[in-house]
């Protein structure tokens, strides 16, 4: 389990395809040392397991459907990514609960730049955006952000400055792909309401914010 909150950028060294898994060694002198063997690391928001660890650099293992569903299966050498250590018992949940499971790859189609701070807009398909709401969390690239505003096609989050100093997003451009999760409190919820609406009629019902009310839920 993982907050969000972005540990360190580091810089993809190599990339080792042998059959269905991959190898990618990451230089992150500022977290490396400190990793061990089978500790699960967050690398762009996907969750992958060291299986080697120096002085400056680590290697982490990706199997087949990890490079197929999130962008790591376009990384090459010298691109960055975001990291974080996976969240200790007793540590504050700074961002939001975030599992390291990527839903799917969104695109950047619009990017607003203030003085300090920036609006992302990102496009994204239907079965990911069911679960995105307004105020609501969603991880980008491993960066815990807040969403402002929701379409049926895209969202926007922003981005405050430490945000775009530190993490790989404020190197974002345009037509760029991006690791999405959404919240796992969301789908939690709509898997219990249809689990208890199925005893209420032979049909699985959709779920709406009429339901949502009708439930109790505010």
């Amino acid at each position: 389990m993982f907050t969000g909150l972005v540990e360190t950028v580091g810089v993809v060294r190599s990339i080792d395809r042998h059959g269905e898994v991959t190898n990618i060694e990451i230089e992150a002198p500022d977290i490396a040392p400190k990793l061990s063997l089978n500790e699960s690391i967050s690398v762009s928001g996907a969750c992958l397991s060291v299986v080697k660890a120096g002085m400056t650099s680590f290697t982490a293992e990706m199997m087949e459907e990890t490079a197929k569903v999130t962008k790591l299966g376009m990384l090459k050498p010298f691109d960055r990514v975001n990291l974080e250590r996976a969240l200790k018992a007793g540590d504050r949940l700074g961002g939001h609960i975030v599992l390291g499971h990527v839903e799917g790859i969104g695109t950047v189609s619009e990017i607003s730049r203030k003085t300090q701070t920036c609006v992302i807009r990102i496009q994204a398909d239907v079965s990911i955006l069911r679960y995105v709401v307004p105020k609501g969390s969603i991880a980008i690239d491993g960066v815990s952000l807040t969403v402002i505003s929701v379409t049926d096609t895209d969202f926007t989050v922003g981005v405050i400055p430490s945000t775009l100093r530190l993490t790989t997003l404020g190197n974002l451009k345009v037509k760029d792909p991006v690791n999405l999760e959404t919240d796992i409190i969301g789908k939690y919820i709509e898997r219990f309401l249809k689990a208890s609406s199925r005893g209420k009629a032979d049909e699985q019902e959709e779920l709406t914010w009429e339901k949502l009310a009708e439930y109790g839920w505010q």
